[in-house]
């Protein structure tokens, strides 16, 4: 498990099946086409590659990372915006920097298809920030990447050229395929113990990823996976509010299950098999799961240090959900860790998570505070330890070549 020191003070619709089986590690991290222009906008640049360096200055080829360099994963998501920034701990990292912000990209996207200028202009708000910290942190090597909102809207290749101009971060729009190999990546080291295959999935805030994986070693080698376009602000927006009286959020909460379930059957009839064998494991990552882990706990607020790596009986979890489920917003905000930001849209991840315990039906349910951006660190850290270790091997052997 990574280590955290507290941040400074500012601080696609239908059957998505790999085609193929892989090692979750297989994925390396490609560089993006570096720019040494400044934009005409913002004179800002790019935020990518040795984010907090003069572009022109860039190191020749591989190397090790030099005392006090960073490396950094931004993940835009549906909902939120977050950042990590850390540095290399033996084969594992120190967090020194984070920041999380709700933006809501993908409200009303369900409906419009479009990224609303109001959504567009929060998230440059928290991108703003992000730009700021990657160049005060030394920020050797960076990632930033963009999901389904970015992927689904009309929009969305002008809007990530305009993050290039006015912040200098260079977003990348990643496949859903992408982003589930990334998200396992991230967090398959709490998968619970056990020789029975298992399943990790993440409830975004645009879609939902979920991943079958192959029993035993310690990197994870993908069976099969998918995604469908329902994460909790597309499936609120869809379905809608209609929640006057207790049955008419019972019948929308009805609905909400309905839509996700049938998204998920083809997933669902061909892991059917695997999910009769004796233990099942699952993991999930997402807001959702770790605001229901909270309320199980009764934790007075959200502390993740007791909620990353907590192991919930399955059947608590689907007990919070009915109850939340025919609460009104309103009472919904009243309660602990989830407050006005999630009343609207704990419900619709109550859904798709009861959807995936009817196709998945593990007991237990393993809660990951990590996902996408330790994903993405991971791999920027071993791509750069395996491009070390091949300059190192080339150096060897023309050392070798001279002496003889």
């Amino acid at each position: 498990m990574a280590d955290m020191i507290p941040p400074d003070e500012d601080s696609k619709a239908g059957n998505n099946r790999g085609g193929k089986s892989g090692k979750v590690a297989d994925f390396r991290y490609k560089q993006p086409r570096q720019r040494n222009e400044t934009s005409g906008r913002g004179g800002k640049r790019d935020c990518q590659t040795q984010a907090g360096s003069n572009p022109t200055n860039r190191p020749s080829g591989p190397r090790l990372p030099r005392p006090g360099e960073a490396y950094a994963a931004l993940d835009l998501g549906t909902n939120n915006c977050r950042l990590l920034i850390a540095r290399p701990s033996g084969r594992d990292f120190t967090v020194i920097d984070a920041f999380s912000r709700v933006v809501k990209l993908g409200e009303d996207l369900a409906v419009t298809g479009r990224l609303s200028d109001e959504a567009m202009d929060r998230a440059l708000g928290a991108l703003s920030v992000c730009a700021d910290k990657l160049r005060r942190r030394n920020v050797r090597l960076a990632r930033s990447v963009a999901t389904e909102a970015c992927r689904r809207a009309a929009n969305g290749p002008a809007f990530i050229e305009r993050v290039r101009e006015e912040t200098g971060i260079v977003l990348d729009i990643i496949s859903a395929e992408e982003e589930a190999r990334l998200a396992v990546l991230g967090c398959h080291i709490l998968l619970e113990q056990g020789n029975g295959p298992a399943v990790i999935f993440d409830i975004g805030g645009g879609s939902t990823e979920l991943v079958l994986l192959e029993p035993g070693g310690k990197i994870p080698r993908i069976i099969d996976w998918q995604s469908v376009p329902w994460g909790v602000v597309s499936l609120t927006d869809t379905v809608g509010s209609c929640e006057d009286s207790e049955s008419a959020r019972l019948n929308r909460y009805a609905r909400m299950r309905e839509i996700v379930s049938g998204s998920f059957a083809p997933f669902a009839d061909r892991i059917a098999s695997a999910a009769m064998k004796d233990d099942i494991r699952l993991l999930g990552t997402s807001g959702t799961v770790t605001t229901l882990a909270s309320l199980h706990l009764e934790l007075p607020h959200y502390d993740r240090k007791a909620v990353d790596g907590l192991i919930v009986p399955s059947h608590a979890m689907r007990e919070i959900s009915t109850r939340l489920s025919g609460m009104s917003p309103a009472q919904r905000s009243e309660l602990p860790c989830i407050g006005q930001d999630r009343a609207d849209l704990v419900v619709a991840g109550c859904a798709i998570l009861e959807a995936i315990l009817d196709l998945w039906p593990a007991d237990r349910l393993g809660v990951a505070d990590r996902g996408i951006r330790e994903g993405i660190l991971r791999s920027l850290m071993a791509a750069e330890r395996q491009s070390a270790r091949a300059l190192e091997a080339l150096k060897n052997t023309r050392s070798g070549q001279i002496g003889a």
